[in-house]
């Protein structure tokens, strides 16, 4: 029987899980950081493995969280771009579709930046009004449907309002995320599918409607790198979620600064907390996510801290980095976190990776990640170190991972 006091924590380090690196001397960055608060909750707890990416969808956050948060990818997953879009609110039609914009530096032919130096989004904002305007004058037959809209620094969306049999895309549609290709050549990278003529049109395009902008020009004169050209990639419709609460009984909250998991949440039903000073990159305030955590169990029955840094650390390529990140997960979100839930009565708390993001390649990948459950009910399988190592040795797995959160909360959810 479920316990109505009890409560759930939910926190995922994104693209934490990796593979043992020479920096490191052959350790990985869950086994070269320090995590004492990780390592105890392992002790007292279950370890496991688990995979969140079918072998059949990309292995990206959009697809991993989708199962971490108890969904089936294979039925409720559709594309990136719609479920950033609700995270803006933004309702899609039938017909409609969205497509994530990237705002990127491609230059030599390679792709210099995924982030366009992480550009800022007052000046991402300026850059997609050029953009529409080039849009507008060099595609005048088709303006009408588009719209480029600004989310947060380089992620954004455009958006395409269609009618019945006049959607220009389809579901075959199939493009590269820009972080997959950071410092190679992005020719033979280009959409394909239905509708991929006209993607690749734009992203070309885009080249000269940005070219000239005072805000690259100011980006250049800094030092920074301009945003070269729009970048489009997860196009597709809305998806249709069932509501959380009806389908595990009930309410989250989604601590996050990424417009995905926004967005993730909001078609869950779950509520969706801003925090100061979480920015989605290496220098988020982890303590003030710790702290929001605690505040928000006061209230909610589930609470997921969704950290971004492992992700970028990865995708730099900086193992140091990574390490530092993970240590600060472990000592400003778990830490106090979980010595909250111990004094408060009934908890339990998960601490899953969506999938590893590989420092070698720096690119997202399906695969096993490591799990980990402690609290009230749960036994623990032996371990004394939450690391991938550890999880393997356990040989408790999980699989398809949607179904590790019905495991979490005890749930008999099929």
């Amino acid at each position: 029987m479920h316990d109505a006091r009890m409560k759930h924590v939910i926190i995922i380090p994104d693209g934490a899980a990796d593979a043992p690196q020479a920096a490191l001397a052959g350790r990985t960055p869950f086994q070269a950081a320090r995590t004492p608060h990780l390592d105890a909750l392992a002790a007292r707890g279950r370890v496991g493995l688990t995979n969140h990416v079918p072998d059949s969808l990309p292995p990206g956050s959009e697809v991993a969280c989708m199962s971490l948060m108890g969904y089936d990818p294979i039925v409720f997953f559709t594309g990136r771009a719609p479920l950033e879009a609700a995270a803006q609110g933004i309702g899609l039609g039938p017909h409609d579709w969205a497509v994530r914009c990237n705002l990127v530096t491609v230059r030599s032919g390679l792709m210099e930046d995924f982030t366009a130096g992480h550009v800022s989004t007052a000046e991402a904002t300026e850059l997609l009004a050029a953009a529409q305007q080039g849009f507008d004058r060099d595609f005048p037959a088709i303006a009408a449907a588009w719209k480029f809209v600004p989310g947060v620094s380089y992620r954004n969306l455009l958006l395409h309002r269609g009618a019945a049999n006049a959607t220009p895309l389809e579901s075959d549609l199939r493009a590269t995320p820009p972080h997959d290709l950071m410092d190679q050549p992005v020719a033979g990278r280009f959409p394909r599918g239905t509708g991929c003529r006209l993607l690749t049109d734009i992203m070309a395009a885009s080249g000269a409607w940005l070219a000239d902008h005072p805000v690259n020009a100011a980006r250049i004169a800094c030092g920074k790198r301009p945003a070269t050209h729009v970048w489009l990639w997860g196009a597709g419709r809305a998806p249709a979620f069932d509501p959380f609460a009806l389908r595990y009984g009930l309410s989250g909250t989604m601590i996050t600064a990424v417009d995905l998991l926004r967005g993730l949440a909001a078609l869950a039903g779950w509520k969706r907390l801003e925090v100061p000073g979480a920015t989605g990159y290496l220098d988020t305030d982890y303590a003030a996510k710790g702290r929001a955590a605690i505040a928000e169990l006061a209230t909610a029955d589930l609470v997921c801290v969704h950290v971004e840094a492992p992700d970028e650390a990865s995708h730099q390529g900086n193992a140091a980095e990574k390490v530092k990140a993970i240590e600060e997960i472990d000592a400003k979100i778990v830490g106090p976190v979980s010595a909250h839930l111990a004094a408060a009565g009934p908890h339990r708390i998960l601490v899953c990776p969506d999938h590893p993001t590989f420092l070698a390649t720096k690119t997202h990948s399906r695969g096993a990640v490591p799990f980990l459950m402690a609290g009230s009910g749960v036994a623990a399988n032996g371990q004394r170190t939450y690391d991938e190592a550890a999880a393997a040795a356990t040989q408790d797995t999980i699989l398809p991972g949607w179904r590790l959160m019905g495991e979490f909360l005890g749930s008999n959810r099929a």
